[in-house]
């Protein structure tokens, strides 16, 4: 039986009174572009932060590739590429300076770590600000270094909190070729969003997260039922589809001027 790239097992986290994920069970395949939708306050970065080591769980485990997270987390992240919402970086550092000081905290020989970096760099589209500080980065620049950052030491997992937040299109579309790309050389992504137009375009497989549990997982298409995800998504919470009153000044077409 094969081993999945990421697996979570009864995962909770409480923040006082609040339970911000409650038991989540999660299977990601090898090799499979996987979006973690839901809407805001779902448990997503909740999830991630607890996937990646960042935040320990209350209870639950954490498999990558079989590794669990918390049991050897050395061997586990050695795996894993990430790239969390509104991460802060050393700033202060150019972009080239950034992605070689990853690359040598991830013990990569400098002749490969040069080689990489000026490839990075390029493929991104950030070969003529490679010698600016990052602090003068757009947001769509900083994602795009981030992003680097991630994948500088060659990871079979990748996880992406709000990848293309802030992100142009031009540069959002040379980010999903590189995703597409990494999972057709055997890597795994997953990506959080609660764009759901986003998702559908880019993955092949979905988890449908809501006050911290999953409502659906699986093949996308078998996710979505024959629906547009959006429409799916909105059944699995029950939310309402058709506006229902209020704001009835709006449509007033005798408002005073």
């Amino acid at each position: 039986m094969s081993v999945s790239a990421l697996a979570t097992r009864g995962l909770v986290k409480r923040f006082g009174q609040k339970v911000a994920v409650a038991g989540l069970d999660l299977e990601v395949p090898a090799g499979s572009l996987f979006g973690l939708v839901g809407p805001n306050g779902a448990g997503k970065t909740t999830t991630l932060s607890m996937v990646t080591g960042l935040l320990r769980p209350d209870a639950g485990q954490v498999l990558v590739g079989g590794i669990d997270v918390w049991a050897d987390p050395a061997a586990a992240k050695a795996r894993m590429g990430v790239l969390p919402d509104g991460m802060r970086m050393f700033d202060r550092l150019s972009g080239r300076e950034l992605l070689r000081y990853v690359g040598l905290l991830r013990r990569i020989p400098p002749e490969v770590l040069d080689a990489r970096c000026a490839e990075l760099l390029t493929v991104l589209d950030l070969a003529s600000a490679a010698d600016t500080l990052v602090v003068d980065y757009s947001a769509g620049m900083a994602k795009k270094i981030g992003l680097a950052c991630a994948l500088v030491h060659a990871p079979r997992l990748l996880l992406l909190d709000e990848p293309f937040e802030s992100v142009d299109p031009v540069s959002g579309e040379v980010i999903r070729g590189i995703l597409r790309d990494f999972v057709a050389g055997g890597g795994t992504v997953v990506l959080s969003s609660h764009v759901m137009e986003l998702v559908e375009q880019l993955c092949d497989h979905v988890g449908v997260v809501a006050a911290g549990r999953v409502l659906a997982t699986g093949p996308l298409d078998e996710v979505r039922a024959g629906r547009p995800l959006q429409a799916r998504f909105l059944d699995l919470l029950g939310a309402p589809t058709g506006r229902e009153g209020g704001l009835s000044w709006l449509r007033s077409s005798s408002g005073s001027s």
